[in-house]
């Protein structure tokens, strides 16, 4: 199952990316607590939730695209 990517948050919303590429907006009453900018999401059992894995593979990957750019990772220096 693809996953929906949440791409920014404005206002009580969640914009995000859909499988098929096209945007649009979930309330983030809707989303599990402590969803992120990044973050996969899958829906199951009616409910979504924060699918870890793949929002782990996504980071690393995007990250990998940023050091190959400019050298650097996108979170270089940064503290969680």
């Amino acid at each position: 199952m693809k996953p929906w990517i949440v791409d920014r948050m404005e206002e009580g919303w969640a914009v995000c990316e859909k499988p098929d590429g096209s945007m649009t907006t979930l309330a983030l009453s809707q989303l599990p607590a402590g969803v992120r900018e990044g973050d996969c999401l899958v829906q199951k059992d009616g409910e979504w939730r924060i699918d870890p894995e793949q929002t782990k593979q996504r980071r690393k990957q995007i990250a990998g695209r940023f050091r190959a750019l400019f050298g650097a990772s996108p979170d270089a220096g940064r503290r969680n």
